[in-house]
């Protein structure tokens, strides 16, 4: 019987610092697994340290976007034949601990994408302002898929191949895969659910959420949430 393979893709933009920590918890929480960063344009040595601690290291050439990032990591995946996909953010908020439990879960359950959500344990964690626009964004993904979702923005997610299948195709949102991913894939008749995880708090600050990017984050979601309710194409 063949043995089922396990990546994990990690976005990474300048986490040298961060990006040590991340590859070590993995590697104690799912050691079979092979890891890959997907280095969005990084001007440190983000890529030289993945590299050195054994990961594979897919290095675009400028800074590119979350969602390309992503999209380029599960491109990855599919191309390299993997069954299940672990997605987790390269600046350490996430402990990849609970790597181990939400694959599980994806398993016993028999569903296609499985989120770490911070919601489902500890709302505190969050600043108000970021925890106000996740949950107006999480109510409406509630509203329009008809289950509970509590954390559309989370960075740890688990999936297997026919979401990898589905997530490679154009209709992927480029900047901001959010809110507006979670609709498409319901509406696609994907199976979604939702664990509770611990996030640590972002020590260095560093957010897109600062600044005026709330603002353009707000805009662009509910344009892209918008435009995903009249399309037909998935």
């Amino acid at each position: 019987m063949e043995t089922e393979r396990t990546i994990v893709i990690i976005p990474s933009y300048n986490e040298e610092k961060n990006i040590p920590k991340v590859i070590e918890g993995i590697k104690n929480s799912i050691s079979k697994a092979d890891i890959a960063i997907i280095d969005d344009g990084s001007s440190d040595n983000t890529s030289l340290i993945a590299k050195s601690l054994g990961a594979e290291v897919i290095k675009l050439p400028f800074n590119m976007g979350y969602g390309v990032a992503l999209q380029t990591g599960y491109k990855y995946a599919l191309e390299n034949n993997y069954d299940y996909i672990v997605q987790i953010d390269g600046d350490g908020q996430h402990d990849p601990r609970y790597i181990e439990d939400i694959l599980r879960e994806l398993k016993k359950e028999k569903v296609d994408l499985v989120i770490g959500s911070r919601f489902l344990a500890n709302k505190n964690q969050v600043p108000f302002f970021r925890r106000l626009v996740i949950q107006l964004f999480a109510s409406i993904a509630s509203f329009l898929t008809g289950h509970k979702i509590t954390d559309p923005c989370s960075g740890l997610r688990v999936m297997n191949k026919k979401i990898t299948r589905f997530l490679v195709k154009d209709i992927y949102p480029e900047d901001y895969p959010d809110a507006d991913l979670i609709i498409i894939l319901h509406r696609a008749g994907l199976r979604i659910k939702e664990i509770p995880v611990k996030v640590y708090p972002n020590v260095q600050g560093k957010s897109m959420h600062s600044g005026l990017r709330p603002l353009y984050y707000v805009y662009k979601m509910f344009l892209s949430v918008l435009l995903t309710l009249f399309r037909r194409d998935y």
